[in-house]
């Protein structure tokens, strides 16, 4: 069995298992995602010095661009969070929804929570002004999530949600809502 495979499975007996197994495993899932995080904003902080990067001075034009990325980002996340917690489900892999979520944010994108983080780490980029955590590691932090959701954890909703979630997939877009024109 692959390495892949057994990622696969596990996420799909951790969300498939009894709800005190799932709600033990939930700080965990917080803790390893939150590092990553972490560590994606702490690494663009040390590349900016070690290349000796110009930092961006949180001026006018870059605090309205640091806020209208991190307010929306933001709320955004919340809004994904409640639809998921409304079905007695957590944002945490390890213990997803036990249905699958198609209201609120999730009816227009498959991972809105993901894309409100994404428009956080840009933020926060502008506002700390680091253009390593702007041009290098928001992008590389997005490819690697489109990865994972692509590789791992589309392959266990399949799974778990079958025909509901391909057919949801088929129609979804993964991050970006498609534009009504």
């Amino acid at each position: 069995m692959s390495l892949k495979s057994r990622w696969i499975d596990l996420l799909y007996r951790s969300a498939t298992s009894t709800k005190k197994v799932r709600t033990l495993l939930t700080p965990l899932g917080l803790l390893v995602f939150g590092s990553f995080l972490f560590l994606f904003v702490f690494l663009s902080i040390q590349t900016d010095h070690l290349l000796n990067w110009p930092k961006i001075e949180l001026a006018l034009p870059f605090f309205f661009i640091a806020l209208v990325l991190v307010i929306p980002g933001a709320a955004l996340t919340g809004w994904s969070v409640i639809h998921f917690l409304k079905v007695k489900g957590t944002p945490v892999p390890l213990n997803p929804p036990p249905v699958l979520v198609t209201s609120g944010p999730y009816a227009h994108t498959r991972n809105p929570m993901l894309t409100g983080v994404f428009m956080l780490m840009f933020g926060i980029g502008f506002w700390i002004g680091s253009l390593s955590l702007i041009l290098l590691y928001s992008p590389l932090f997005i490819l690697v999530n489109a990865l994972e959701l692509k590789f791992i954890e589309e392959p266990e909703l399949v799974k778990r949600l079958g025909e509901d979630y391909i057919e949801y997939r088929s129609k979804t877009p993964m991050f970006v809502p498609a534009l009504p024109f």
